[in-house]
């Protein structure tokens, strides 16, 4: 029984149900596309794919998108990498049923961020962040050990949202690495002469 609770996360509405010590909660709560938020934390952002296929959601998934049981979507996993390492796991889930009217881009996106179409979309409406610790066991937890490796016993925190357009869901999940505390706020250089 264990083995199966392992699977699924426990998602809360609220970050604070997650202890998350507080600049791990700084960026669980950022406001607005997490994208630009690293972008302005880093030199060189880059979006890299690991894959988008057809594929089967995860069992705490299903019910979020719309789906009776656990089914088949389009998914889309990437590593968003800040001067040359991974700082978020992007892991990405619509649907079979949507149609390419409701995510026009989704299928064309590459190496693109899927932020920049979500957030400036004015037909995208943003539904409820949630927010989870992985462990060892989730199926999240074994996808970014085989992207980036990692100790067995790396706890990462994660959160998900719901976003819709016309009648299509996507739900989409980032799960913060370690890496991501490492990042300060570039300052400006300003002229005191």
């Amino acid at each position: 029984m264990r083995n199966a609770s392992l699977r699924l996360a426990a998602w809360q509405p609220h970050p604070g149900a997650l202890r998350a010590p507080d600049r791990m909660r700084d960026w669980l709560t950022t406001e607005g596309s997490l994208t630009a938020r690293l972008m302005a934390h880093s030199a060189a952002f880059r979006v890299r794919r690991l894959h988008q296929q057809a594929a089967t959601c995860l069992a705490d998934e299903a019910r979020t998108i719309g789906l009776p049981r656990r089914g088949r979507v389009w998914e889309r996993e990437v590593l968003l990498e800040c001067d040359g390492r991974p700082r978020v796991f992007g892991h990405t889930v619509v649907p079979m049923g949507c149609t390419a009217s409701d995510w026009p881009l989704f299928s064309a996106l590459g190496e693109r961020s899927l932020g920049t179409t979500l957030f400036y979309d004015p037909l995208v409406r943003r539904g409820q962040l949630e927010y989870a610790r992985i462990r060892a066991g989730h199926p999240l937890f074994r996808r970014v050990r085989a992207a980036i490796g990692g100790p067995e016993d790396t706890l990462y925190y994660a959160r998900r949202c719901v976003y819709r357009r016309h009648q299509g869901l996507l739900l989409v999940t980032e799960v913060f690495l370690p890496a991501v505390l490492d990042l300060k706020r570039p300052t400006t250089q300003q002229n005191t002469k």
